[in-house]
């Protein structure tokens, strides 16, 4: 948990100039057209899907563990490999904002792209971080829920922003209709860590 302490930290010190101001973009989908209520209904146990590159990686495992000790606060339990209800898969990644998320999975949301211009040549430029994270039926592979939040900052260390990323992401399990929601946060300036102060669904 020290290294999690440790982003949260630097993600407060990389966001001093609006740690009042933060906010965040959420675009969510329900499996086979559910209502959104409905669509992770069923057994809180979960166990993690991991990709190659995520087993090799040092700092996977504290990725996991955030997004673990969040998951825990609504109920979801990870069974550790064993059997589960949902087999839940999580990706992240950091690019610089002039070049654009893309993709499906955040296509709904303005992670388009924008230019670094003069801010850029002051403070440094921009990223865009991105997280998704979708829930399976364990036993038929049946995707149930996705929901991809995205933050853009000055810091281009992806860990630094999954704590905002996963506070984000997490603030309502799942989200009510619409599929778009913008999240803003606050950082705790003693313990540096993200706190919900608000979510206002956006119409597309």
């Amino acid at each position: 948990m020290a290294k999690i302490t440790h982003f949260c930290a630097a993600l407060a010190a990389a966001s001093l100039t609006a740690c009042a101001g933060l906010s965040a973009d959420v675009h969510t989908v329900s499996g086979n057209g559910a209502d959104q209520a409905v669509a992770l209904h069923g057994e809180q146990t979960y166990a993690f899907a991991r990709t190659q590159p995520q087993d090799d990686s040092a700092d996977h495992p504290q990725a996991e563990n955030l997004l673990r000790d969040e998951l825990a606060k609504h109920g979801f339990v990870d069974t550790a490999g064993k059997p589960a209800h949902y087999l839940l898969s999580m990706a992240y990644s950091t690019r610089p904002a002039s070049v654009g998320i893309g993709g499906e999975d955040c296509a709904p949301l303005d992670c388009g792209a924008g230019s670094d211009g003069p801010g850029a040549l002051l403070f440094g430029r921009e990223y865009q971080h991105a997280l998704t994270l979708r829930f399976f039926d364990y036993a038929s592979g049946i995707e149930r829920y996705k929901v991809s939040a995205v933050f853009t900052d000055r810091d281009a260390y992806p860990l630094h922003a999954l704590p905002l990323l996963v506070k984000t992401a997490l603030a309502k399990l799942p989200f009510d209709a619409p599929a778009d929601w913008r999240v803003k946060l606050s950082i705790d300036k003693a313990s540096g860590v993200p706190n919900v102060e608000s979510m206002m669904p956006l119409q597309r």
